[in-house]
């Protein structure tokens, strides 16, 4: 029995690591792009110039991309720690 959900842990640990890099693959875009693009477009039209406030809204959107990260990593995380296919307990309320 044992020798039959091997294969089948293997495939979804396959699928597993799949959408873990889509979602690095993304992040890191998205973690290149969002500054620079910050950058010159709020010193365009928000800044008028100014490159010191274009800086710092860059640095914000770099911020803003790491901690969205963060919290997809842990709440994927908080996810696959879940026990699945068990079903919950019945309380004595719950009858």
């Amino acid at each position: 029995m044992s020798a039959q959900v091997a294969p089948a842990n293997a495939t979804q640990n396959v699928a597993e690591t799949g959408s873990v890099l889509v979602k690095l693959a993304v992040f890191t875009a998205c973690l290149g792009l969002a500054p620079i693009s910050t950058y010159y477009l709020s010193q365009k039209y928000l800044w008028d110039g100014n490159g010191t406030y274009a800086a710092i809204t860059s640095i914000f959107a770099a911020n803003i991309v790491l901690v969205t990260y963060i919290i997809t990593a842990v709440r994927e995380d908080a996810q696959s720690q879940k026990p699945k296919g068990k079903p919950e307990e019945e309380s004595k309320k719950d009858r």
